[in-house]
């Protein structure tokens, strides 16, 4: 009997914290059904009508704005784009910020500077930041290239040149993502038993051998983190090349979202269209997402 009534308490107790959890998490969920949930399932639909997002209604065309998607040459080149460039930023940013945060935490001294200086640039707009590294390519490098014979390097068309306005892309972009990751990994790095590392020291491991055997293993869980926070934010790239390039020269720098945003808000203005275009890309980046988690989290459960 005593038993059982200790049962009934204890499930009392958890309906009780989960209906707390619930009061505290409700805020949250309702501004991510309203401004998240509910455009996206809405968006469904009017991706089968003609609205021109002026007027409040627009005919229904079924999916006829679908199969003109499939037809458009032009939004399926800022796909291939698009996929370049996450699976060159993912790996490029990871590997940067996962190198800074072993350097920093080896550091005892002036490890709170160097935390705020590679974090900083999270702090500033990346419009604002497009906008600077754009004066930058335009002004600084030249300027350096023509003065100084050390940097005649840098004396391309950093901007007008497809191939290396994809470079200044992927630099302005991981300067403003390597902190936020950074900060992740220095994290997880300090959750690494201490007892481990020594114990590794004594049986003879190098710094190497002690981060790729001991630490890297235990914050396998971080890179999961990292990397889908990497990819999710990749596949919606668009400040950055909207004020940096503008998705030229020609459409060789394009992404899917600059696509889409062209479509919305250029041109014929058409809505309906592009938000069938947003549709087809959130369907791929679900799909590549749900991969990525499945395929990382069965590596951590191996270990």
């Amino acid at each position: 009997m005593k038993q059982r009534s200790a049962q009934i308490a204890a499930k009392s107790k958890t309906r009780k914290q989960n209906f707390s959890l619930l009061l505290f998490t409700l805020p949250a969920l309702i501004v991510y059904a309203v401004f998240k949930l509910y455009p996206a399932v809405f968006g469904i639909y009017y991706a089968m009508t003609d609205w021109n997002g002026i007027n409040k209604t627009g005919s229904f065309v079924g999916l006829s704005n679908f199969v003109r998607a499939f037809q458009d040459a032009y939004f399926w080149q800022s796909i291939l784009f698009t996929f370049k460039y996450v699976a060159v930023m993912v790996v490029v940013a990871n590997v940067i910020a996962l190198m800074l945060a072993v350097a920093i935490e080896t550091r005892k001294h002036a490890r709170g500077v160097f935390r705020t200086v590679f974090y900083l640039p999270n702090m500033i707009s990346m419009v604002i930041g497009g906008y600077m590294w754009m004066f930058i390519f335009t002004k600084v490098l030249y300027y350096l290239a023509d003065n100084y014979n050390g940097f005649s390097f840098l004396d391309h068309m950093w901007i007008g040149d497809p191939n290396y306005s994809f470079i200044a892309i992927i630099i302005v972009a991981a300067w403003g993502t390597v902190g936020y990751l950074m900060i992740i990994y220095m994290a997880a790095l300090q959750g690494v038993p201490v007892s481990m590392k020594e114990a590794a020291e004594l049986d003879g491991a190098n710094a190497w051998q002690r981060f790729w055997q001991v630490e890297f293993p235990m914050i396998r869980h971080a890179v999961t983190i990292c990397v889908f926070w990497t990819l999710n934010g990749a596949f919606q790239v668009f400040d950055v090349i909207y004020t940096l390039t503008g998705g030229g020269p020609g459409r060789a720098t394009q992404s899917a979202a600059l696509n889409i945003y062209e479509e919305a808000f250029r041109g014929n203005i058409q809505y309906g269209y592009a938000t069938a275009k947003s549709t087809l890309l959130l369907i791929i980046v679900l799909v590549i997402t749900a991969i990525q988690l499945t395929v990382m989290r069965r590596r951590e459960e191996e270990l």
